[in-house]
């Protein structure tokens, strides 16, 4: 159904959670999309959608057909009709680029995500609607939809974890072994196994965003989180700075 100019944008402001933030731009009309996912508006601003990642084959080895399909739903889901665009604190990147959620007919963001074409990634400062992103990649990755039929996009579980996913953005599930504290580094484990191991990590820079976070807790219960694989000292880990990155599986 076609939706008048007002209709639309009434639909859209009704529909927008509390944890999105307030409008930042409304009735903004998307005359394209670019390749990185980045919309561009009809006033030639550039608004990123927060809180998710879509499939980029080049880094994840996944096929290029994915990425296509996932920028072409993203093109006609934003131009059904005029987007209203919400922010929180920080509002842009460093390219003045937008940071927000968009809403017109559908949550842009969890539409991507209930069909499998997107994967929650949450930045380091920002948490905003997480558990509501999180449910949706649930959804699809119930259903084995888009990225989740595709082995490379599948959670990995640590011990399969190994220096050819250095430098792509993995999801991984498993169980908490461990959690230490070393010059101010902390270290998540999974596994006893230090030479098959792997870890979470949190910074020293990064520690003042768990703070009332009980780590501790972790320890024996199964975990998913997410992020940028890196290697130390041969042993692939992921750094987390922000709790919204671990989701508890049990």
């Amino acid at each position: 159904m076609c939706l008048p100019l007002d209709a639309n944008t009434a639909f859209a402001q009704r529909f927008i959670p509390d944890c999105a933030g307030r409008p930042e731009i409304s009735k903004a009309r998307v005359i394209r999309v670019e390749r990185n996912g980045a919309l561009i508006l009809s006033d030639g601003r550039a608004v990123l959608l927060e809180g998710i990642r879509l499939p980029q084959p080049e880094a994840e080895g996944g096929p290029r057909y994915l990425s296509e399909r996932a920028l072409s739903v993203l093109s006609n889901l934003a131009k059904q009709g005029p987007v209203t665009f919400t922010a929180t604190p920080p509002k842009q990147d460093r390219y003045d680029r937008v940071r927000a959620h968009g809403f017109n007919q559908s949550w842009l963001q969890v539409a991507l995500l209930e069909q499998g074409l997107a994967r929650v990634a949450i930045s380091p400062d920002r948490e905003e609607c997480s558990p509501e992103l999180y449910e949706a990649e649930g959804r699809a990755r119930a259903k084995r939809a888009g990225v989740w039929a595709i082995t490379s996009y599948a959670p990995r579980s640590p011990q399969a974890m190994g220096s050819a996913a250095t430098g792509s953005f993995q999801v991984v599930e498993g169980w908490v072994t461990n959690v230490a504290t070393k010059d101010g580094r902390i270290s998540v484990d999974f596994g006893n196994d230090w030479q098959r191991g792997f870890s979470a990590v949190i910074a020293p820079q990064d520690r003042r965003a768990f703070r009332g976070y009980d780590l501790q807790s972790l320890i024996a219960r199964q975990v998913r989180i997410r992020g940028t694989v890196q290697t130390s000292r041969g042993r692939p880990e992921i750094a987390l700075s922000n709790p919204s990155q671990i989701e508890l599986l049990n």
